[in-house]
Order: C-alpha cells, then sequence, then structure tokens
C-alpha cells in the first residue's frame, strides 16, 4: 500500500477535506496525518519515506533537499492553489508529479465574479445606501442587465473559463485577450479573441491574470482612461495586473464601477472617499473561499493523483512542467 503524508494542519485539514475524501485516503494509502504544530523542520521529517504528500495552505515550502537522495514523494498534491511557492520547480528534474486544486477554486472565483458583475450592474449598493438612508425608489439610480452585453476577459485562465461557462445563459458577447490563446482554442470557449484595447473597450472587464512581470501594470493608467463611461471593472485575480491608484480616481469621479476582491499592497489602505464610493464594492480576497469549494479541495487533487498512479493520467489537476513560467 502506498504511503501518504497529509502535511497540513488538523484544523486546515478539517477545512479542505470532506468525510469522502477521508475515507478515500485510508482505503487507498497508509496514511500520516500532521499534528497542530507544523514548521519546515518536522516537515522534512513527517515526508520522509511517502510516495505521495497532501498540502494546503499553511504547508511550509518543500525543500528540494527532500528529493536530494533520489527517494522523495513522487507527487505532491495541493489542496489549495498555486505551487509556485510551496515547490522548487527542480522537483520536476525528479520525475515529482505536481497536482493543484486551482482549477477547482476557480469554479468558486467564477461565481464571485459573476455575482460582482450582476450587483454593480444592478446598482445594488447605492439601492442599499439609500434605503439606509431612508429613501425611497430615488429617480437618478436604475440598473442596468448583463444579458447580450460585451464581457471584456483578460487571461484565459481556469477561472476565466469559469466565469465564462457561467456567462453562456446570458448570451453577452464575450471577448478574451490572451497572448496565449489561439483561434481554435477561442472557438472551442465560444468567444471572440482581441487585442487588449479592444477588450477594455466592452460594458464589462473582468481581469483573470497570474502575477507575473509581464501582467503586472497590464491595465495602465492610460488605458484606464480609455474606458468608456460606466465601465464595471471586476478584478479577482491579482492586485498589480491594475492601476489600483488610477481606477480609484475614476471610480470616487463617479466614471466607473468597480468590484475588486485583491489589491496592491494586501490588505489596501484606502482613503475615506475610496471607502464610500457608492459605485465601488470591496472583499478581502475570498473570491475563491467558499465553505463547498474549499471541502471539495483535497478530493479533487486526490482523485487525479490516484488516476495518475493507477496509469499515468494527467487530469485536470495535473501542474504541467512546460507552462510553470505562466502559470498563477
Amino acid at each position: 500500500m502506498s504511503r501518504l503524508t497529509v502535511a497540513m494542519t488538523p484544523q486546515r485539514a478539517a477545512d479542505v477535506c470532506d468525510i469522502e475524501t477521508r475515507r478515500l485516503l485510508d482505503d487507498r494509502f497508509e496514511v500520516t496525518w500532521a499534528g497542530p504544530e507544523l514548521d519546515a523542520g518536522k516537515l522534512a521529517d513527517l515526508v520522509a519515506g511517502s510516495d505521495v504528500v497532501l498540502t494546503s495552505w499553511g504547508t511550509p515550502p518543500l525543500d528540494a533537499a527532500i528529493w536530494a537522495d533520489g527517494h522523495g514523494p513522487s507527487a505532491v498534491a495541493h489542496a489549495a492553489g498555486s505551487v509556485k511557492k510551496l515547490v522548487d520547480p527542480v522537483v520536476f528534474d525528479h520525475g515529482v508529479a505536481v497536482f493543484s486544486a486551482g482549477g477547482r477554486i476557480a469554479l468558486s472565483v467564477g461565481e464571485y465574479c459573476l455575482a460582482a458583475m450582476l450587483t454593480m450592474a444592478r446598482r445594488l449598493p447605492p439601492f442599499h445606501t439609500t434605503m439606509q438612508a431612508g429613501d425611497w425608489k430615488p429617480g437618478h439610480l436604475r440598473g442596468h442587465e448583463i444579458s447580450g452585453r460585451s464581457v471584456g476577459i483578460l487571461g484565459a485562465s481556469s477561472t476565466a473559463r469559469a466565469l465564462i461557462t457561467l456567462l453562456k445563459p446570458f448570451g453577452c458577447d464575450v471577448v478574451v485577450y490572451d497572448p496565449y490563446l489561439d483561434a481554435d482554442r477561442a472557438a472551442a470557449l465560444g468567444v471572440r479573441s482581441a487585442g487588449l484595447e479592444e477588450t477594455l473597450q466592452c460594458s464589462f472587464v473582468s481581469i483573470h491574470v497570474p502575477d507575473v512581470p509581464e501582467t503586472r501594470g497590464l491595465v495602465s493608467r492610460k488605458l484606464i482612461d480609455q474606458l468608456p463611461d460606466n465601465t464595471i471593472v471586476v478584478n479577482s485575480s491579482r492586485g498589480p495586473a491594475i492601476d489600483q491608484e488610477a481606477l480609484l480616481e475614476q471610480v470616487v469621479a463617479g466614471r466607473l464601477f468597480a468590484a475588486l476582491d485583491v489589491y496592491d499592497p494586501e490588505p489596501p489602505r484606502l482613503a475615506a472617499d475610496v471607502l464610500a464610493a457608492p459605485n465601488l464594492l470591496l472583499t478581502p480576497h475570498i473570491a475563491g473561499d467558499t465553505v463547498e469549494g474549499h471541502l471539495a479541495l483535497a478530493g479533487y487533487v486526490m482523485a487525479d493523483v490516484i488516476r495518475w498512479l493507477d496509469g499515468g493520467v494527467r487530469g485536470p489537476s495535473f501542474v504541467d512542467p512546460a507552462l510553470w513560467s505562466i502559470a498563477a
């Protein structure tokens, strides 16, 4: 029987591993569960002799030295998102298969983005504020629909694809900017591929790019100035992708609407006029954080690990070493 180390605290395990997955692990592996104290030193001893290591948020980085003798785990299953701070890409040279639950988190993020777009389009935050002030049906406010509108998406990542799927019933004209998106993939997604400036002319703009040098400052002050009036901007990816100061200036001025879940820096230091803006929705980096989504994460990656162990199948959570440089 293969040996599996669950390298996360009991509290985190309760968050990302549902009962069915625990049963699967016990049936399939000889399982070692980490205790409440988990640091880098204890981690190396804990995973020694394991075939698979299951990690999540809070797991210390896996030192490449774990594989130095050629006997480290053959698979790393990350019940969380990005693995870039967890493993050194040198592990791929040892034939280690790495899996990430980012694809499952993407479903939660897609729902958040759709909810944010609908919330801002219907002007729910200012309606809520006027109701609190005792004003009934203010004449200056009227919401908009999303059906049939243009939606610009920056990046064809897994979160973008989740949002695209959710948008299908609304009949939107979805335009995607991604230098790596070819015509065949765009057609398969049911979207139009376009340049950055054209994509930013849509009624809604949703950002889904990784934090890599090429995407930092992608949406510049100049491009923000060129956005059509009343554009709704949603950023659930990474704060540095957009000139946050320039965007918030336009929001405070009332020209643009925005829903922000990520910031630069985090947590943000926002001025009083920003916090009071009625056309701004602020959330604390929780787009991918749902009860159901978290409980599904361990099962999501472990299903692929088992398929890989049994037949070398690369499931949706498999991290392709060839795409490491552009991965989130």
